[in-house]
């Protein structure tokens, strides 16, 4: 792993699972079961120096700091291909902190209306007949993380610099610039402070259950000004899509980023982007870590990554085709799409570093821990 500790060594040390809900139990079991014998494995033997060794599954939960590498590649790769020949911009929308609690109180009804109130405040902009005049596309992936995993729930966002009219004309925006910010700012405030509203008259927040808590902090937060973040890409679209990529199947932290688990805490890089990102070490009680990890945990069934206007998915190969035609452009791959390979083709020995490893059979899953599978089912191997 290239690290000296890994989010499974500190769950294993620090989880007390007797406080878990079943979906937390359950990510929780994946994670300390990837790559273990538990999940079962295969086993190979090298043909030049006769070394054998075991690669077990993966859990491939989509929470796991170590699975879904295969994943994001392909994603990768989809969303570059798809590149138009224009500038883009990289926009980020990001929720107040007073908002927290209620994201853990309704989180999936929060993410849902954080995309609903984003692509609205941007699809207005670009139907503007004074600004783009028509549809734009957007990709949206959602992050719920600070880099000391606070909670810090936000949108990321990669618009093309452009809009597709009704006639199926491109209406190009400027390079370096897209919408103003403070405007998107206040728009972006406007139509999620309301959605929140209908959603507690439609009791959507019933978890929220001290008098008057929605109309004072609804209140409060209309008189507050909200985070939202642009900048053109220009050059380095394929770097936010990496980026983005990196994100897709992931939560908060990588184990490069843990540099040490004792008995009683845990010690992790960060960037404190409040000073240059320079990069920093925190240490943090073994519980905390635990507490803040599981902060970012999805409801089941959430689409963290979304697509909209020209580039929603019912809709794409037909609208990206009329744009690049308007722009008399033949559509290549992005040059630094990386081809993808078959793992399998690559293997190699870990003794003699030749690529010689042949399968000479599967391992069946070993009986985990008492507690590392969810109660009344039995895990299946991924």
């Amino acid at each position: 792993m290239g690290s000296e500790a890994s989010v499974q060594e500190a769950l294993s040390r620090f989880l007390e699972p007797q406080g878990l809900d079943a979906h937390r139990l359950r990510i929780c079991s994946h994670l300390l079961n990837c790559r273990t014998a538990a999940m079962g494995g295969r086993q190979w033997h090298c043909n030049i120096c006769a070394h054998d060794q075991v690669q077990y599954f993966s859990c491939r939960d989509r929470h796991c700091p170590q699975c879904q590498g295969r994943a994001i590649q392909d994603w990768s790769a989809r969303q570059r291909a798809d590149v138009l020949p224009v500038p883009y911009h990289h926009l980020v929308f990001t929720l107040p902190h007073q908002l927290n609690g209620w994201v853990q109180l309704h989180p999936e009804v929060i993410y849902r209306l954080l995309f609903k109130a984003v692509w609205g405040t941007l699809d207005q902009f670009g139907r503007d007949p004074k600004r783009l005049n028509g549809q734009l596309g957007m990709t949206a992936v959602l992050h719920t993380w600070g880099q000391t995993l606070t909670q810090h729930v936000h949108l990321h966002c990669l618009v093309p610099a452009g809009a597709l009219s009704a006639d199926g004309q491109w209406h190009a925006a400027r390079s370096s610039y897209l919408f103003p910010v403070r405007a998107l700012s206040r728009c972006f405030r406007g139509l999620m402070v309301s959605a929140l509203r209908q959603a507690a008259r439609l009791q959507q927040l019933q978890r929220v259950t001290r008098p008057h808590e929605v109309s004072q902090l609804l209140h409060a937060l209309m008189s507050t000004e909200w985070v939202v973040y642009s900048k053109p890409c220009l050059q380095h679209t394929s770097t936010v899509i990496d980026y983005l990529a990196r994100y897709t199947r992931r939560i908060a932290i990588s184990n490069a980023r843990l540099e040490q688990v004792t008995t009683q805490d845990v010690t992790l890089r960060y960037k404190d982007y409040r000073h240059g990102a320079r990069q920093r070490r925190m240490t943090l009680a073994g519980d905390e870590f635990v507490r803040r990890f599981l902060l970012h945990v999805l409801p089941k069934g959430l689409m963290r990554v979304r697509h909209y206007g020209f580039l929603a998915n019912r809709c794409r190969r037909t609208h990206l085709a009329a744009i690049q035609k308007t722009l008399q452009h033949m559509h290549d791959p992005a040059p630094d799409t990386v081809p993808l390979t078959d793992a399998a083709a690559i293997y190699q020995c870990h003794v003699c570093k030749q690529r010689s490893m042949v399968c000479t059979g599967i391992l069946a899953p070993k009986q985990p821990g008492p507690w590392r599978t969810w109660p009344g089912r039995q895990e299946r191997r991924c």
